[in-house]
């Protein structure tokens, strides 16, 4: 029998089936004539070099791509090179936008203009503190959490304090603006509100009153643009957290009991300060990163909507147990994904072609569904995974772990499997004499990136106990 093998289950003390999702590793929903879709590694991470400090975001302009790392902004050069601009001081994420002759960023409530030659601070009074920007229709558009300012049209180091706008339909503190389809939003806690550009004398844009959402981000990095609407970690006013898409005025819940749950895990004056949710579209697959302090959710819209059902993984750069992912600011640039490290301040590219972490192995691990045969028992002779074999890296001898669980908490000893080394393409992945099964078990597989192994099915002989 085959057993379901994209997403896993365990149990907790409070008495909850859980679900546990892929590890490192990324659902795809191909058919392939073994099963209707199969587990792939997740990208490796190249590294290019060390920066100046952690990465705080980055942005590509100009055919070019620009970060702040440490109180450094730089620039990383198309053969990997790193060239310090200037330092801005601070140590928190920056935003970043730009319009058709100047890129804007804000760090530590400073807005600066880099115009390719020169890094210029915008000193006019009547700015005030800037924690988030967008350029749109020849403004560029900030935000001290409490106004929506405009600088003048003729001189973007000009501000006019009578052209100050507002989020006007929620008095909640604004936590983010974005731009979709040329029309600005400011994501607050608890509201989302969209405008269009009205013109006049005064604040040139005018609050879309149907486009008005009743949940909000829970902090300045907690919401992106991803399939042309507004992503985000928040909730509404007297409710936890969740992970949702802003459609049409309305909030569509895109996370699961399981997100949910893991979401309250974390503390909330953390997630206010440190949580990142950015998007990626990449071969197929549209990604929406939420980075957390011990791994990142990952999101695939695409692969949901082919499987009916939200379709979420975990990335984390640890090997025995979850440690903090390694890349940020995913930037597309010289036909690559670059990244830089929160952690020490590395930069590099994402690669598939394995999946280390700056060289470092990483964990992967995946569980299945529950094994049970309607109460009457059996007993398991063969589990067997059906794998792509034979493309490790030239040197390793990897191992594939396996252990089961009759109650969803407590596990068996593990059991090694040889994966195979490169070139050896035949490898059968298969455990032999797996016991009795009296009630219900779940099985789980993990190695690290030395085995760099795609899982298409999970194949079980069994022999019932009580027919």
């Amino acid at each position: 029998m085959q057993i379901p093998i994209l997403n896993g289950i365990y149990a907790d003390e409070s008495v909850d089936f859980r679900t546990s999702y892929p590890r490192n590793l990324v659902p795809v929903p191909k058919t392939q004539g073994i099963s209707e879709g199969y587990l792939r590694p997740a990208d490796g991470i190249v590294q290019y070099g060390l920066g100046p400090g952690a990465d705080r975001g980055g942005i590509n302009w100009d055919g070019q791509c620009y970060r702040v790392m440490g109180s450094k902004f730089v620039r990383v050069e198309s053969d990997g090179g790193l060239a310090v601009i200037q330092d801005i001081g601070g140590s928190n994420l920056v935003g970043m936008d730009y319009s058709f002759d100047r890129l804007a960023l804000c760090s530590e409530g400073q807005l600066w203009y880099w115009n390719g030659t020169s890094l210029d601070r915008v000193v006019d009074e009547d700015l005030g503190a800037v924690y988030d920007l967008i350029w749109v229709d020849g403004y560029f558009l900030t935000t001290d959490g409490t106004s929506l300012v405009v600088t003048e049209l003729t001189d973007p180091f000009s501000v006019n304090p009578l052209k100050y706008g507002s989020a006007e339909a929620d008095p909640d503190p604004i936590q983010r603006l974005l731009k979709i389809r040329n029309e600005p939003y400011a994501v607050g806690r608890y509201s989302i509100e969209a405008y269009s550009n009205v013109g006049g004398n005064f604040f040139p844009f005018e609050r879309i009153p149907g486009a008005f959402v009743s949940r909000g981000a829970i902090g300045r990095r907690a919401a992106c643009v991803f399939m042309d609407t507004v992503a985000f970690v928040g909730s509404g006013k007297n409710e936890p957290l969740a992970v949702y898409l802003a459609i049409n005025g309305n909030s569509q819940k895109i996370s699961t009991r399981e997100v949910d749950q893991l979401l309250k895990g974390y503390d909330s004056a953390w997630l206010a300060q440190n949580c990142v949710v950015e998007s990626r579209v990449d071969d197929g697959h549209q990604f929406l990163y939420v980075h957390l302090t011990d791994q990142t959710l990952v999101y695939d819209a695409a692969a949901s909507a082919v499987l009916q059902e939200p379709v979420w993984f975990t990335l984390d750069s640890g090997t025995a147990t979850r440690e903090r992912y390694r890349a940020r600011g995913l930037v597309w640039c010289y036909d690559k994904w670059l990244v830089g490290d929160p952690v020490t301040g590395a930069y590099g590219y994402l690669t598939d072609a394995n999946s280390y972490h700056y060289g470092q192995a990483v964990g992967w691990e995946f569980g299945t569904a529950v094994l049970y045969n309607e109460g009457r028992g059996a007993i398991l002779h063969e589990l067997e995974l059906v794998t792509l074999t034979g493309r490790v890296d030239s040197d390793a001898d990897p191992v594939v772990w396996t252990s089961y669980s009759k109650d969803g908490e407590t596990w068996s000893q593990e059991r090694p499997k040889r994966a195979g080394k490169q070139g050896e393409r035949n490898v059968r992945l298969n455990w032999l004499q797996q016991g009795a099964l009296r009630n219900w078990r779940v099985q789980k597989f993990r190695g690290n990136s030395d085995a760099f192994l795609s899982f298409a099915r999970l194949e079980a002989r069994l022999e019932p106990l009580n027919v």
